[in-house]
């Protein structure tokens, strides 16, 4: 608990001061805070939205008695008097305390209090002499004393990793993300804008006959996406589990069982890297529509993401990472075209054609790395263009390779919202094949900040079909990858009852949150963010 001497000793100090209280009458862990009798506990915020525009006069004539509960997060003593701040709910009220007026025993315990400590008190409002609305104590209760001393300034990159650790001490404190910029937002917002957003997207599917389900989170089959699992065991059973990287294959299953319209914001676990846009454990929005395909998910998606941004900030222009992007105005490209768009002028220019043959690509992508083209200046792209040759000559798929391409020219400039749409076949096992161009499958991503953002397919509903992109991803499993998908004979089955023309899609809400509130990471907008453990300061004994 204790990481220095210092915090021992203080918390030492602050027991013989939550004595001293107790002698003064308080308990020192009290249940509750009960107002006097005939008066109502009020919120702060709600004496801030009816009082702050009433006149020094108005307060005086119409004597206004509350009651309010709060964390004291400034205190100061002059004399047998002194001011406060209490806080609550992240909206902040002064109190004023006379000895005068509390009585010397109220006053005692008044002068023991520390910033942090949680009290009540009652009194009238009044405007002090520079106008600040201000609560005239008469009475104060001690509720919680705070042993552990409060920062004095919590924030800076200093203690960004402290903030993700001790969530608790950075919304209190009502911190800074991104201060100084036009994204600039108290942390505690943050986490109210997540709150609205979510209850924005149930809106938004409620109204069009969309039902919310739960499915499970522990699987006997990794399904639904391609990623490398956390894995679980049952007692009971002697089954082993894995906590789901996805909820795909069971919304499916219940629109074949007739649930036309179904969605699910659903937490999901994937055992890999994490970054600023990736967290093992995140929340995503995933939706079905029987009936329907990916150019009608494209419009959907576009209404819903400008009906969600409204909704949570009351306008469509965001601020992330020092861009304006307007939510509004949507491009679409096919990945090919997105790789032609986003490649460098020059005379190594592809076309689309040059998708279609292997040697071809190649070409282009040799040219482009053994001769260092000076128009490429992102390291990654030369990381990848070299993957992408190894990946070639190994007779990979070649539609993986266009799609890693796309990651590299083309990803990194789609900061404005973005559809990109026709997916190979070989990075897509559960979509729709297009029926003109059979390695290419009815599939779009949309992008916002140059990251994706969510991910949607005409579903393959063909039970035969899936079973044989089942195999080949259980090939790949034989060679090396441990994020192909597994074998699902159940819901091969299911499909065997017919699965009617489909669309879905998965939506990543932290994402969008990072995109809505201008945060910079993940980790800003998940309240408890997955951290490496944290090595015990040493303390001197003594």
């Amino acid at each position: 608990m204790f990481e220095s001497d210092f915090e021992r000793n203080l918390f030492a100090l602050r027991q013989e001061k939550l004595r001293q209280i107790e002698a003064l009458g308080q308990p020192a862990y009290p249940n509750t805070f009960v107002a006097p009798q005939g008066l109502q506990i009020s919120e702060i915020r709600d004496l801030r939205d009816r009082y702050d525009s009433l006149t020094t006069e108005q307060l005086e004539a119409e004597r206004i008695s509350v009651a309010v509960a709060g964390r004291i997060m400034a205190i100061r003593l002059q004399g047998k008097a002194g001011f406060a701040q209490l806080q609550q709910n992240g909206v902040r009220l002064q109190i004023y305390v006379r000895k005068d007026a509390v009585g010397d025993q109220a006053f005692e315990l008044y002068k023991l209090l520390d910033l942090g400590d949680h009290i009540g008190v009652t009194g009238y409002l009044f405007r002090t002499r520079t106008g600040e609305l201000t609560i005239h104590v008469e009475t104060i209760t001690f509720l919680a004393k705070a042993m552990l001393a409060l920062p004095e300034k919590y924030h800076g990159l200093s203690d960004v990793e402290l903030r993700y650790r001790q969530r608790y001490v950075d919304l209190f404190m009502n911190t800074l993300l991104n201060e100084g910029t036009p994204a600039e937002i108290h942390v505690r917002e943050v986490f109210i804008k997540r709150a609205k957003l979510l209850a924005a997207l149930r809106k938004f599917f409620d109204s069009r006959g969309y039902i919310e389900v739960e499915t499970p989170m522990m699987q006997p089959i990794a399904g639904g996406a391609a990623a490398k699992p956390f894995t679980t065991h049952h007692n009971a059973l002697d089954l082993d589990l894995f906590l789901r990287i996805a909820p795909e294959l069971y919304l499916k299953r219940l629109v074949v069982g007739g649930i036309d319209r179904v969605y699910e914001i659903n937490r999901n676990f994937r055992n890999e890297g994490i970054s600023t846009q990736h967290n093992p454990e995140f929340t995503m929005l995933e939706f079905y529509q029987a009936y329907a395909n990916y150019w009608d998910l494209m419009d959907l998606t576009e209404e819903c993401i400008k009906f969600v941004a409204q909704e949570v900030n009351g306008t469509t222009i965001a601020h992330f990472n020092g861009n304006e992007i307007d939510l509004c105005k949507w491009r679409r490209y096919s990945m090919r075209e997105a790789i032609i768009e986003f490649w460098p002028e020059g005379p190594d220019h592809p076309t689309n054609g040059s998708f279609e043959d292997r040697e071809e690509l190649r070409r282009y992508i040799d040219r482009a790395y053994n001769g260092k083209s000076h128009q490429f200046h992102s390291p990654q792209c030369w990381t990848t263009f070299g993957h992408i040759l190894i990946e070639l000559d190994s007779h990979a798929p070649l539609g993986k390779c266009i799609a890693d391409l796309f990651e590299a020219v083309a990803e990194p400039h789609l900061v404005q919202p973005t559809i990109i749409y026709d997916f190979p076949l070989a990075v897509s096992p559960l979509s729709k094949q297009k029926p003109d161009e059979p390695d290419w499958v009815e599939r779009f991503e949309f992008y916002i900040g140059g990251f994706e953002v969510g991910n949607a397919f005409s579903e393959l509903n063909d039970p035969e079909e899936q079973r044989k992109r089942f195999e080949q991803q259980l090939t790949q499993r034989e060679h090396g990858d441990d994020e192909a998908h597994q074998m699902d004979e159940d819901y091969v089955r299911a499909l065997g009852y017919g699965l009617p023309p489909t669309g879905g899609e998965g939506i990543g809400v932290d994402r969008l949150t990072m995109i809505l509130t201008g945060a910079s990471s993940i980790r800003d907008v998940i309240l408890f963010p997955l951290l490496r453990p944290r090595k015990s300061a040493e303390v001197p004994e003594g």
